[in-house]
């Protein structure tokens, strides 16, 4: 049987009830966002988590070993280099012993559905790609969110895969879609994409009470919105113009799969002078601030 190996501090929080947030290593790995920034992220994101009461739970496969609660001796080795671990790549990377795989979106819900965590913390999730009718490039985030029983907490999904369409999925696979103090689902730089969001909820109580009901009737994930902070975030006609040339631009250079993202997040931090990368470390904190808001009303609602 496969071993999920937890902290002692996140394996102590666990089982003494108490407050818990899980974190990709992805985005503070050399696939994520560069060198100093994603260093400065990682110390930001699980600062942001012990303020707020909460014991943060970087995941990561580390030689062959699932791991949930990454030691702070290991965090030089997340910021290097990786191969990336979705879903779907949990098994080989356990099996073949891969020395580090940075877990993604998909990944780390599922290890902290595995670990009994409840709430998720990242940037962005992927969603469903402009032109998926041809290429079925859909994000398999989704389906992750659609089965396992975590809220996730994430400032929307780039600007740059189709909006309507990772909405009109999540909807298909059943997954409610929360705003936080919002109306709209936030576009990741944009604090809005001007799409209407089903469902907006107001404080951490509100957040738990609907998981609960939506979790005792065997219903999968959710996904909490938070748009990035007003003082961070890019105007979204702004964003929209420099992420069209940015894709083109990766595109026309024929990189694809799910080497596109990083590639157009990279050229939009050229075309913007990295304004992108300071609203991405500023909605990663303030994600990483409420998720642990989250957690906390999940311990205090089983006591």
């Amino acid at each position: 049987m496969t071993e999920l190996h937890l902290s002692p501090k996140v394996s102590r929080a666990l089982t003494e009830g108490n407050a818990v947030v899980a974190l990709e290593s992805t985005i503070f790995s050399e696939l994520g966002l560069p060198d100093p920034h994603n260093r400065k992220a990682l110390g930001l994101c699980t600062d942001a988590i012990v303020q707020g009461g909460a014991e943060p739970a970087l995941t990561a496969v580390l030689d062959g070993v699932a791991t949930v609660g990454v030691p702070e001796s290991d965090y030089d080795r997340i910021c290097g280099p990786t191969r990336k671990v979705a879903a779907r790549d949990i098994g080989p990377a356990i099996a073949q012993r891969w020395p580090y795989g940075a877990t993604t979106v998909s990944a780390s819900m599922r290890l902290a559905a595995a670990a009994g965590i409840k709430v998720f913390a990242t940037g962005g999730i992927g969603g469903v790609h402009k032109g998926s009718a041809s290429t079925l490039d859909v994000s398999a985030d989704l389906q992750a969110l659609a089965k396992e029983q975590v809220v996730t907490v994430s400032a929307g999904a780039k600007v740059f895969l189709d909006l309507p369409g990772t909405l009109e999925y999540l909807e298909t696979m059943s997954v409610p879609v929360l705003g936080w103090h919002t109306d709209h689902f936030p576009a990741f730089h944009a604090p809005s994409s001007g799409l209407p969001v089903p469902h907006r909820v107001s404080s951490a109580a509100e957040v738990v009470a609907i998981a609960q009901a939506h979790w005792s009737l065997g219903g999968g994930g959710i996904l909490l919105v938070v748009p990035v902070p007003d003082d961070a975030g890019l105007e979204l006609d702004e964003l929209m113009a420099v992420a069209d040339q940015a894709t083109t631009e990766v595109l026309a250079e024929g990189i694809s799969g799910n080497a596109v993202t990083p590639a157009v997040l990279d050229r939009l931090s050229d075309i913007t002078n990295g304004a992108t990368i300071e609203a991405n470390l500023a909605l990663a904190t303030n994600n990483a601030k409420i998720a642990a808001d989250v957690a906390t009303a999940f311990a205090q609602s089983a006591q």
